[in-house]
């Protein structure tokens, strides 16, 4: 060996580039291990003696005595009024702030929220940011920043070592990278929380021109904050929540991105929104006439007082080290119990499994139950290998008596607000997580009816005792959703068919003998796709 020599030429220039990628790799692996928490330091809800004089607090306070042990619930169901919210329960803070999503865009919505968090911490407010990793594309320069600021800390739960492009991290870690912080959840002075399945970006406030995500967040009051609180503080102070200055660095910024804070801590939020002043504008505007939070301030907003019961996975879920008593799903069989007449559920990403084929099968030839389900067409749904996962079972659950709907995608083409319903389905891209049971008990959360929110993902939501928003639900069912889906059926020669309601009731609907919106080559793909043994990831 010791006589080893490269070539000279050509293929000695070869042999030394494949030498430079070689270490190149070998030191991507090398970094690819979580860094020690040195040094930091925990940090839980303020108790009541710190919160009970804000603003919030005493608005709420009156109302929380004459309902003991129930908390108080609004449902959220449009959009530009869930953004209002956001923004408007972010001015009246005073004390705390306590923030918790999947998905933060660096665009007009997310950056705009970004402000007013800023804002608020320039007023003395204490805020703590929690971030699934894998949703901050663009924002590493301007978490950085409002870390720098001392009233501020953000945390990123299990995050990417490698900051760009972070999809190599998959290929290194993926059994860890594969796990996601789902939750979502947005808590002010520990007093008025919102939780449900909008993550924080224009999509998902109907700021997007050709895309509107129909989805459903809950305001709550009362008995059930202090709960949200507290599984806040166990997954901000959990070993997979790392302060962002120990996972990116300045060097890591993006600095080629239009977005990035060049010169961090003071931002210039007026910069960074340039871009989208125009939304920016309209949004502003918009906010102006929603009156939800000066309506809770002032005791005057329509709350329903019942029953609600936190569901949440253990973080340890994360690293694959929950156990089964302690994870959302066996929490939510028992706070929603057998179902004895009907389920109405609404889910974006829809993948029952064989398991849950024969759940359905039981529910209905056993015990007579009515099952209902609406998921998004393959023309609306934002995912599509999650569609060849549901697919496959279509079939199955038609025999078995499920009723099945799939959600029509429709083009908004500007920013216009659309039609309220009672629970937010607009006939666009389907993002609500939600289902009824027995016209009694309501889920409103993060949870996806899939394997990936079942064993993988972390996830939050209330199961909610309301007959009149379980009502709801099933009220869809008769009409909104009919008239905005594609009914599923199976033909006597069990073939499949689509049917779609035409803008006259009276006419007969219009048949689709393949599936709505996709070419040849797409079913192909996707009954490949279908065949894979994959579905755990889904």
């Amino acid at each position: 060996m010791s006589n080893f020599r490269l070539p000279r030429g050509p293929l000695k220039n070869r042999g030394m580039k494949t030498l430079t990628a070689l270490f190149s790799l070998v030191a991507l692996l090398g970094g690819c291990s979580l860094p020690k928490q040195v040094d930091v330091t925990p940090s839980f809800t303020l108790d009541k003696s710190h919160t009970q004089g804000t603003r919030l607090h005493q608005a709420i306070a009156p109302l929380a005595r004459q309902h003991p042990d129930l908390s108080g619930i609004y449902p959220l169901a449009d959009a530009f009024e869930a953004f209002a919210v956001r923004m408007h329960l972010t001015a009246q803070a005073q004390k705390t702030l306590d923030v918790q999503y999947y998905i933060w865009r660096a665009d007009a919505t997310g950056l705009m929220l970004l402000e007013a968090l800023y804002e608020a911490a320039e007023r003395g407010v204490r805020v703590r940011l929690l971030l699934d990793d894998n949703g901050t594309r663009r924002l590493d320069d301007i978490l950085l920043a409002l870390h720098e600021h001392p009233n501020i800390e953000v945390r990123l739960f299990n995050p990417f070592v490698i900051r760009n492009p972070k999809g190599i991290g998959f290929f290194f870690d993926f059994e860890r990278l594969n796990h996601r912080m789902h939750n979502k959840s947005f808590t002010v002075d520990n007093s008025v929380t919102i939780v449900g399945g909008r993550n924080v970006g224009d999509e998902y406030f109907g700021a997007d021109g050709s895309l509107l995500f129909a989805d459903l967040d809950v305001l709550a009051v009362g008995q059930v904050v202090p709960e949200v609180s507290a599984d806040f503080d166990r997954y901000w102070n959990n070993d997979y929540a790392f302060p962002i200055d120990l996972i990116a660095t300045e060097s890591h910024a993006n600095k080629s991105e239009p977005t990035a804070a060049q010169n961090f801590y003071p931002l210039n939020f007026s910069a960074l929104l340039a871009p989208f002043a125009a939304r920016q504008t309209y949004f502003l505007q918009a906010a102006q006439q929603v009156n939800t939070v000066r309506d809770l301030l002032s005791g005057s907003l329509d709350l329903e007082w019942v029953k609600t019961e936190m569901v949440s996975d253990d973080p340890a879920k994360a690293q694959g080290k929950a156990t089964p008593e302690s994870m959302l799903s066996f929490q939510l069989h028992h706070a929603i119990g057998n179902p004895r007449e009907r389920v109405d559920l609404i889910s974006p990403y829809f993948v029952p499994t064989a398991t849950g084929v024969l759940g359905f099968a039981a529910l209905i030839n056993e015990n007579n139950v009515q099952v209902r389900v609406l998921t998004n067409s393959y023309d609306a749904t934002d995912v599509a290998i999650v569609h060849a996962g549901y697919m496959k079972h279509r079939k199955k659950l038609l025999r078995a008596g499920v009723k099945l709907y799939e959600l029509k995608k429709t083009s908004n083409g500007s920013l216009s607000r659309p039609r309220r319903n009672p629970l937010g389905i607009s006939g666009s891209s389907l993002h609500a997580k939600t289902f009824a049971v027995d016209g009694k008990r309501l889920f409103v959360g993060s949870f996806n009816f899939d394997p990936r929110s079942a064993l993988l993902n972390t996830e939050l939501g209330f199961v909610i005792h309301s007959e009149r928003l379980a009502q709801q639900v099933s009220d869809l069912f008769e009409e909104e959703i009919p008239q905005n889906s594609y009914e599923v059926i199976l033909t006597r020669q069990r073939q499949l068919r689509w049917l779609e309601p035409q803008d006259n009731p009276q006419e007969s609907p219009i048949i689709h003998e393949v599936e709505p919106g996709t070419t040849l080559v797409e079913r192909l793909w996707l009954g490949f796709i279908s065949r894979l043994p994959i579905e755990w990831l889904l």
